[in-house]
Parts: C-alpha cells; structure tokens; sequence
C-alpha cells in the first residue's frame, strides 16, 4: 500500500516516486529511494524581492574579475582552460593512492609563491603532522600555505573568514560534513549539503576552490549525482600503480574544452608536469617486432604517438580468449570480425591479445587501423616498419573511414621522426618530411603494411 501523505525521492538524481522501490527507474542506481516524510506541497506563489544586485547590460559586465588565474602547473592549467577563474568550484576525482593530495600540494605551494593572496589547505582525511611530512618530502612549503585539518564546514568557513585566501583546497569533500544535514559524513545528504554550502561561498566571495571526490570501483565519482551538476569543472585523475605515469582528464567544464588532458610523473619527490609526452607510449625496439604498430591519437588538441600491441597464439580450448588492455574491447571485437570477413585472417582457433604501451586508455576509432594492422602482423609474424604510422576508422564493409585531425597527427608523427604514414582516403593538406599511403579497405591497408 502507498503511504498518505508520504513521497520518496532518489538521493542520484532527484526523481519522486509514489512509493519505495530499490531501484531508481530514472538513473539505475540502487538503494537511492529515501522516505521524504511529507508529499511534496503546491506549488504556491512567490511574492516578489529586492534584487542583490541591479541587473545591467551584459556588455558592461565586468570581464577582469572572471579571467582565470593560472596556478603555476602548466599541465594543470591546460586541463583548466588557463587556471583558475574566481568563484569557480572544482572537483578533482581519483583512486585512492594515485597523486591527488601530491598535486594539490603543488598547487597551493605555487599559489603561495606566486600570488598575492595565501592558499589554504583542509585536510579531512590526514592530521596535519601527516601533510607536513609530505610536503616536507615533496619540497612544498612556503610561508603563505595554511593548513588546518578540519571535518567541519563552519570550522572551513571560520577558517576562510580568518585567513582570507586566494585559493581553497578541500580534501576531501567526502569526509566534511554540515551542521544542517542529519547524516553522517560521506552520506548523499552530507555531501551534497557540503558541496552546496562550498559552491555558495565561492560564489560569494570570489573564491575559487578545488574539492577532492573519491571514486566507485567501476572509475566514476562517488557520492550524489547531483555533485557534478554543481561543481564548475570536473576532473579525473587517472594512472596506473605500477607506473609514474599520471593523466588529469577534464570531464565537465564551464571555462573552457572538456576533453583536455594533462601529462605529470609522479616522483619520489613529487609530481612534475610533462609538456611534451609523446613518445611516451611506446617502446623502443632494438629492432623491429611483429605484432606492434603506431598511431596518433588526438586527446584535446594535443596529438599523442601511442603503441598498440598484439600477441596472436594458437589455442587447445574450445573456447579462444580474447583479452584487451587499454583499448575498447567491443572496437577490437569488431575489428577482429572484420579482418576474418575481408581480410581472411582466420581467428577461430587462436587466442588473442591486445594492449598499449604505458598504460594509456585510447578509445577513438582513428586507432582501429592501428589494432587491425598490430593484429594481422602477429598472426603472420611479420614486423610492420618501426618508421610506420596508421590512422584511420575501419568499418564493418571493410572499409577505412577517415578521421579528424589528420594533418595534425601527421605532423606530430613527422616531428617524432617517422617517415611512412597508411591513411583513408582524402586526408586533406599534409605535412612534408613523411609519405602517406592512402587506402580505402581493410585489404589493401594490410597489404600496403606488410609491403612498407
């Protein structure tokens, strides 16, 4: 039976429902569906108030006030879209242990160093003994760095009023929690209450601040999804634990390019930006090994070399494998049928393995005819020329399709010293110093690599 007189509500995405179910129908989530205690009221008329402030042209809009401010991480503010703007709120999501406190720590010690106003630092997580020790080893002291290690959002608030900061830095927003909200800290409630309570002050005081979220095991921000809908700019922090490598991908933000990334190397003694990563992805060979290939990914308006290798087996089981590493398993799937269809590379009693190099995930189809090719060469253990790069989309007719940015990843693979490019047809204006095969079908691309 329905209650009278009660609604439940997702604490996801806000949709209402009659009555108590364990899983949203709106966003999948489960166990969202919260008892509000009352139904929702008419809508009732609002009387109208004094404005805060009069409304004028939005030509007279002051524009200084909004530009951003870089923070002195080059990479970072690439991914920011210059630094950051006053009042802005960012959130910044990681696994656990993969840099975010290190790079944050930086990041006020730039602030710090190179700004007229201090940085301040809350730390939720760690004592403060715990954070001096980092930055201690990470060379990140200045006079100008506060840091305090609160859990309380007026204790924050009382911090901020103290000290007057050019920069706040909260990590993280899963362990802070409000007066206001009855729940305990991590919580939907209490999370988007801080979220909200941070955004507010921020957006009063001209104050730009960076959140730390944690993250689901499937890669996606915990708490609220709501959480992201408030926050200005959304990024993920990713890498590897067993590399130094690190990428800052941006995933949402109001200031500038959403795809941007940002290349650093965690160090003992700290992160350091990468300004020119390419060749970073791939390895270099003595000489040259069946089973690789090279091509160029545009992540941004960055364009990276990245090495794609394939090992092709043959198989007793019944059923063969198929295991991917770094690369969209169904894309590869779908090459793998394409090849066997158009090429007539048989796979029915051969294991297959596919990954790249450094730990990078690339998922744009221009990197299909690089699988394809790293494929084909495994399977007839032929090296493909180490001076060779392949761009294109292979499609389920068989066909290579072309791709943005062609001119671009031609240049980039120029500068690295290659010499042959396999391309779609029509790639548009090329670069000189490196010779581009076009090809329009799977067969001929196969060829035409086996031939250079």
């Amino acid at each position: 039976m329905v209650k009278k007189g009660v609604s439940y509500r997702c604490g996801e995405c806000g949709h209402e429902a009659a009555k108590w179910v364990g899983r949203c129908p709106e966003c999948q989530a489960w166990g969202t569906i919260e008892e509000r205690g009352d139904a929702r009221p008419a809508v009732a008329r609002v009387a109208a108030g004094a404005p805060s402030a009069p409304a004028r042209p939005i030509g007279q809009v002051d524009l200084e006030a909004a530009r951003a401010r870089p923070t002195g991480v080059p990479e970072l503010d690439r991914v920011l879209g210059g630094g950051l703007v006053p009042g802005a709120v960012v959130l910044l999501a990681g696994e656990p242990g993969v840099g975010k406190s290190t790079l944050l720590l930086e990041v006020a010690y730039q602030w710090a160093a190179g700004s007229a106003k201090p940085a301040l630092y809350v730390t939720g997580e760690e004592s403060a003994g715990q954070v001096r020790l980092r930055a201690d080893r990470t060379g990140n002291l200045h006079d100008r760095m506060f840091l305090a290690a609160e859990s309380d959002l007026g204790a924050i608030l009382g911090h901020v009023e103290a000290i007057d900061p050019g920069v706040l830095i909260v990590d993280s927003v899963q362990t802070m929690a409000s007066p206001q909200a009855e729940s305990a800290p991590g919580g939907v409630t209490q999370v988007r209450a801080v979220t909200a309570g941070l955004v507010a002050l921020a957006k009063e005081r001209g104050l730009p601040i960076v959140l730390v979220g944690h993250v689901t095991k499937d890669g996606s921000v915990a708490g609220p999804r709501v959480l992201e809908h408030l926050v200005d700019v959304v990024l993920q922090f990713e890498g590897d634990r067993h590399s130094t490598l690190r990428m800052v991908r941006g995933v949402k933000n109001r200031f500038g390019a959403a795809d941007e990334i940002g290349c650093f190397e965690l160090r003992d003694d700290g992160i350091v930006g990468m300004p020119d990563p390419s060749g970073l992805f791939m390895n270099r060979h003595a000489e040259a090994v069946p089973g690789t290939a090279i091509t160029v990914t545009i992540e941004g308006k960055r364009p990276l070399l990245c090495e794609v290798q394939a090992l092709v087996s043959k198989t007793t089981l019944p059923q063969p494998r198929r295991a991917v590493s770094g690369l969209d398993s169904a894309r590869v799937g779908m090459v793998l049928a394409v090849l066997d269809k158009h090429a007539e590379v048989r796979f029915g009693e051969k294991d297959v393995y596919s990954a790249t190099v450094g730990g990078m995930k690339v998922t744009e189809p221009a990197v299909d005819l690089a699988v394809m090719l790293a494929i084909a060469s495994s399977d007839k253990d032929v090296a493909l020329s180490p001076r060779l790069v392949s761009i294109g989309e292979v499609g389920l007719a068989g066909e290579i399709r072309r791709v943005t940015g062609v001119g671009r990843r031609l240049a980039e693979a120029a500068r690295m010293g290659f010499t042959h490019a396999i391309v779609p047809p029509d790639p548009g204006k090329l670069p000189d110093g490196i010779r581009v095969l076009q090809v329009s079908t799977v067969a001929e691309a196969v060829n035409a690599a086996m031939r250079a």
